[in-house]
């Protein structure tokens, strides 16, 4: 029964060290930057790109930094089982 809620309060601590993390994928001067909560904690647009180059890549930062964040929290509950 102790071993459960061992695991319990590892899992507890391991969701707060994911959502404490952070994630960035940076690509032509625009930046995102990701919580591991998927919650987004910045953006850096480039002004020097027309409004449809910025959108697009915005949209590719954006993937890869979910993309980032969801392989970093299956890494962290990975080497919990």
């Amino acid at each position: 029964m102790f071993d459960k809620f061992k695991q319990l309060a590892q899992m507890k601590g391991l969701q707060d060290e994911i959502k404490n993390s952070r994630v960035e994928y940076e690509k032509q001067g625009i930046k995102v930057v990701m919580r591991g909560d998927f919650s987004i904690e910045e953006i850096i647009l480039n002004s020097s790109l027309s409004k449809e180059e910025q959108e697009k890549i915005l949209k590719e930062c954006f993937n890869e930094a979910n993309h980032k964040a969801q392989m970093l929290a299956a890494q962290k509950f990975a080497g919990l089982m």
